[in-house]
């Protein structure tokens, strides 16, 4: 809420008198009456509970998915793509609070951009992927979404925490299994990285190149090593012994 300043303090130096004068007692006692109204009218007003601006009510109300307050807030003007004081956009802060009943009201809002990104890159559906709210991701990819987001992607973020069910739905729609980060790193290297052996597998059954590297020389089996995950590790290993088993045998006999 802005400091509204009162009038007593804008007259107060407004005019600069003359060099040695001095205002007469009539003038310095009115002076005196008007700075002590005014000191009371600053005490009465900031006494006053201070009303919460249309923005952070719009905000808590989609934190605690009060989808009542949201309706009236959209239907009021309020800008579904407007985002908090950390530059977090609405809709991506739904999905982050799992707050679903909020994200199917702004997505049916036709000025919703389902795309929009938080200043980390993240967009609505890469963080209801890393919640595992199979709800959300779904209500994203039916009003359009995209599912193979350039860069990271929902498929990176649902591997990282080992969402099997979310990783399902996300290659049932297409998405890229070796999708590659800025740096790389594919989604069964986050799978690797959290120790997360269902999701490596799925992944591989769906076709994920366990060979692959990221810019520093990393494949999947790395990062299980690197981070310590044995289970990972002992399946990624018995997976590559089998691949190579494979290409051995498919080999053409020497002549």
């Amino acid at each position: 809420m802005k400091n509204i300043p009162t009038q007593s303090s804008i007259d107060a130096g407004a005019v600069r008198a003359p060099a040695g004068y001095r205002a007469p007692a009539a003038v310095r006692r009115g002076i005196a009456r008007l700075a002590l109204a005014g000191g009371l009218a600053c005490m009465v007003f900031g006494a006053l509970p201070v009303q919460a601006a249309p923005a952070d009510t719009m905000i808590k109300a989609v934190k605690f998915d009060d989808v009542k307050e949201v309706k009236k807030q959209l239907s009021q003007g309020m800008d579904p793509n407007m985002t908090d004081d950390q530059g977090m956009p609405l809709l991506v802060l739904a999905a982050r609070e799992k707050s679903d009943q909020v994200g199917q009201a702004l997505v049916d809002n036709p000025k919703t951009n389902v795309e929009i990104v938080d200043k980390a890159g993240e967009n609505a559906m890469m963080l209801a992927a890393l919640n595992g709210d199979m709800d959300f991701v779904k209500l994203l990819i039916a009003k359009g979404a995209e599912v193979n987001k350039k860069g990271w992607a929902p498929l990176h973020y649902a591997a990282a925490n080992g969402n099997d069910a979310i990783v399902t739905l996300l290659l049932k729609y297409s998405a890229y299994v070796d999708a590659g980060s800025p740096n790389g790193t594919t989604p069964l290297m986050m799978a690797a990285r959290g120790g997360h052996v269902s999701t490596a597998k799925l992944l591989l059954d769906a076709g994920a190149d366990i060979n692959v590297k990221n810019q520093i020389g990393l494949n999947a089996l790395d990062f299980a090593k690197q981070y310590k995950e044995p289970d990972a590790v002992k399946g990624l290993t018995a997976r590559m012994e089998q691949m190579q088993k494979q290409q051995a045998g498919s080999a053409p006999a020497a002549q």
